[in-house]
């Protein structure tokens, strides 16, 4: 198994059930395991009745698992002060406060989340040295698929920028005139050695998600949920990222065969209808079906941590 395991899906799901239990079995095994929750409705916390934040924590009971919270606005204006800072050394006191006014727009945009999210996803990254794995549970798929797509496109964004500003710098030194203008040269240049730190940040992340990385879908049994998957596996390819499998989650259990009441039968009719959707998963989407959960009566922790993770037929080795 690749170090890095993504587990993601549409909204509602059930992905950090499936990213908390297959951390629990790869801890329970004895793999240093991290796990990571990039979704903003952070219901770790709750799996594991325990507060976590932006630090690997160490979930009480467990020798091998730690579990980290990143909060996406804390990310995004984090982001926005480190560009700040950059800026505020290679621009004149007049500016300043038009690049405040500018920066706080940023911050408002579409797009400013994903792109501070990815910052500390690179950091986890490069920074999960004690780790021998770690386990993302992303958000809903929409905003996976833009994360992920990011080093591709950043990446062309990154290398038209900085060939205008090796332009700009070229321009400036052939119209200094003396001693009148002060000289720039690339070497040394701050914005072209931050351009080109954000590129090798880039092709860092997109080498990493291609050769080190293992993603799974987490799905219901229902048409929507099911399609929904379909699209998410062709963007992904289209990423040039792979899906090694889906987890069909939430399958409805059967009721015992003596069992004839208005609710058994329901429940048969039920069943019937998650098993096509189940069979369409199969023969519409490319990757296989790598395990199927069966819904529980209470919320996935504590004690049914265990027969979650058995029912998750994903390699930890």
């Amino acid at each position: 198994m690749d170090r890095f395991v993504f587990f993601g899906g549409k909204g509602g799901v059930g992905k950090t059930t499936v990213s908390s239990a297959y951390a629990h079995k790869c801890a329970r095994a004895g793999i240093e395991t991290l796990l990571v929750s990039t979704d903003p409705a952070h219901s770790t916390a709750d799996v594991f009745d325990q507060h976590f934040d932006d630090d690997p924590t160490r979930v009480d009971g467990y020798d091998a698992l730690s579990v980290m919270e990143i909060d996406p606005e804390e990310a995004v204006d984090q982001h926005m002060m480190s560009i700040r800072r950059a800026l505020d050394d290679q621009v004149s006191p007049a500016i300043v406060n038009e690049i405040d006014r500018q920066i706080e727009l940023a911050h408002r945009t579409p797009g400013a989340h994903e792109a501070a999210l990815f910052d500390r996803f690179i950091d986890v990254m490069r920074n999960a040295d004690g780790f021998d794995r770690v386990v993302f549970d992303t958000s809903p798929t929409g905003g996976t698929l833009r994360l992920l797509s990011l080093p591709e496109y950043l990446g062309g964004w990154i290398d038209r920028l900085l060939d205008k500003r090796q332009k700009s710098v070229d321009l400036f030194e052939k119209a200094a005139i003396g001693d009148m203008e002060p000289r720039r040269t690339e070497v040394g240049d701050p914005i072209i050695a931050r351009l080109q730190q954000r590129k090798e940040n880039f092709e860092f992340a997109g080498e990493t998600l291609r050769s080190e990385a293992s993603f799974f879908l987490v799905l219901n049994p229902d048409q929507l949920s099911v399609r929904e998957t379909g699209r998410a596996v062709e963007q992904l390819r289209g990423y040039d990222l792979s899906v090694s499998g889906l987890v069909m989650n939430r399958m409805t259990p059967e009721p015992d065969p003596d069992e004839n009441g208005r609710g058994a039968r329901f429940l048969r009719d039920r069943i019937e209808t998650e098993r096509e959707r189940l069979r369409e998963a199969r023969a519409d989407i490319d990757p296989p079906i790598v395990a199927t959960i069966e819904a529980r009566v209470r919320e996935v922790k504590d004690d049914l941590l265990e027969p979650v993770a058995e029912e998750i037929e994903i390699d930890i080795e």
